[in-house]
């Protein structure tokens, strides 16, 4: 049987095998989801944002981006966003900072963790960082993998477009799994492969991943889908079928990148815990209060909210075991005026 790509049918598996028994969701909510907005977000909602995500059980979430302001203003509030979150006991708040002065910026408010980015095509590179090829884009980062190294810091390696790009088209994993050995080796404790425009499918997903996994561990790789044409939870579970442990989404679907105007939003957090805790994997996450932060946050920005549990969910009324006391003392008064008229008019 002929299958396009090298791909082996013996590689399939049956669904539960090998798959973690916990799984670190990484929420890009504060950053990934929000840099692409155009209406100006005031840094005390962003600060509340990540304080609200900070009670419901994540243990990653990524605050800001220090970035320029001419290229990415959203952004523009990093230190004062940084320095006015409620930096809860055993959750880590990385950054994206991907030059040294962005560095030595995050360096100042006390970042402990910072991420930088390449993409997996050089015409990506071009339009993102303005280098002519990706060998050229991961150069450029070693004075910054260096001066954070020196720092103490932990950086994290992003690849871009790893199962298509918006400028080249179909992306060969071999230039994905090229990009990413080169940040592991470069000190990249974890590698992050971001499908940046959604168009990865379980089988595009796997055979980037079995090439990523020839050179950088299984359990150094995180996997980052845009739910662009509605596969990003295809993919995510074939993903955890190879072994992969660590998924970054964002709460409400929230996203997008300024620099490629096909990637739509993020899948969103509440998805991705609700299918995990179906599979009994743990995440450490509640998913209710998860899902109040993400109405809230889309009550701020005035916009659909793209989580499809949280839809499914804020639509259903409670069952009555459901119902808070004070909710049920107001249903039984309800019932009481409607028995006795008296009562209605006093």
């Amino acid at each position: 049987m002929s299958m396009k790509r090298g791909y082996d049918i013996r590689q399939r598996r049956p669904i539960d095998e090998g798959i973690p028994k916990r799984v670190k969701i990484v929420e890009v909510g504060p950053r990934d989801g929000l840099q692409n907005e155009k209406q100006a977000i005031p840094a005390d909602k962003k600060i509340e944002f990540i304080n609200k995500l900070s009670e419901t059980g994540l243990s990653v979430i990524e605050a800001t981006a220090f970035v320029h302001p001419k290229f990415v203003p959203q952004m523009g509030d990093n230190k004062e966003v940084f320095s006015g979150i409620k930096k809860k006991e055993g959750i880590n708040y990385p950054v994206l900072a991907p030059n040294l002065r962005g560095l030595e910026d995050a360096i100042k408010v006390g970042v402990e963790e910072v991420a930088i980015f390449v993409g997996a095509t050089a015409a990506f590179c071009k339009a993102n960082i303005n280098t002519d090829s990706v060998a050229q884009a991961l150069e450029s980062y070693k004075p910054v993998i260096e001066r954070a190294k020196e720092a103490g810091l932990r950086i994290r390696g992003y690849v871009s477009c790893v199962c298509g790009c918006p400028y080249q088209g179909y992306v060969d994993p071999t230039e994905v799994a090229y990009v990413a050995n080169e940040l592991y080796k470069m000190g990249c404790y974890e590698i992050s492969l971001g499908d940046t425009i959604g168009v990865g499918t379980p089988l595009s997903t796997q055979e980037m991943l079995l090439e990523v996994m020839k050179y950088v561990p299984k359990e150094r790789i995180a996997v980052h889908f845009h739910n662009t044409y509605g596969q990003a939870l295809a993919n995510i579970l074939v993903s955890l079928q190879m072994g992969i442990s660590t998924v970054d989404s964002s709460t409400a679907g929230l996203g997008g990148c300024p620099f490629a105007k096909k990637a739509t939003g993020n899948i969103s957090t509440e998805d991705v815990v609700y299918m995990m805790n179906g599979m009994d994997i743990e995440t450490g996450v509640e998913l209710e209060k998860l899902i109040d932060v993400g109405m809230w946050i889309t009550d701020i920005l005035d916009k659909k909210n793209n989580s499809n549990v949280a839809l499914a969910i804020s639509t259903q009324p409670p069952a009555d075991d459901e119902l808070s006391e004070a909710q049920k003392r107001a249903q039984k008064a309800a019932e009481e005026i409607s028995k006795n008229p008296e009562i209605k008019n006093e």
